[in-house]
């Protein structure tokens, strides 16, 4: 990804929120049919997710990591996982606060 800790998140937090806004409203647009491909989509959803977060959260600070630039690397690393639990917080407290139904 970037080198931007806060580009980083946001873009979690935009993946996350296509995601969710799919998960919501595609049980409106298509039939809800229980078939075997059900747990095969979801668990391959889940996959495909822990992949594109590994990337957005992981990929830079691996290659700054092995150009040997540890401290750097931990540093956007660590911003990045604080960036979004920032905006984890925002969205609950939208939601605890009623602000968002």
């Amino acid at each position: 990804m970037t080198k931007n800790p806060l580009i980083n998140a946001i873009c979690a937090t935009l993946y996350i929120t296509l995601i969710g806004l799919f998960m919501f409203y595609g049980t409106q647009l298509f039939p809800q049919k229980d078939t075997i491909l059900t747990p095969i989509a979801m668990i391959s959803l889940f996959t495909l997710s822990a992949a594109i977060m590994g990337y957005i959260f992981l990929s830079q600070p691996l290659i700054l990591f092995l150009d040997g630039h540890q401290k750097t690397a931990v540093k956007l690393f660590l911003q990045t996982i604080a960036a979004f639990a920032i905006i984890t917080l925002i969205v609950f407290l939208l939601i605890f606060l009623g602000i968002v139904k």
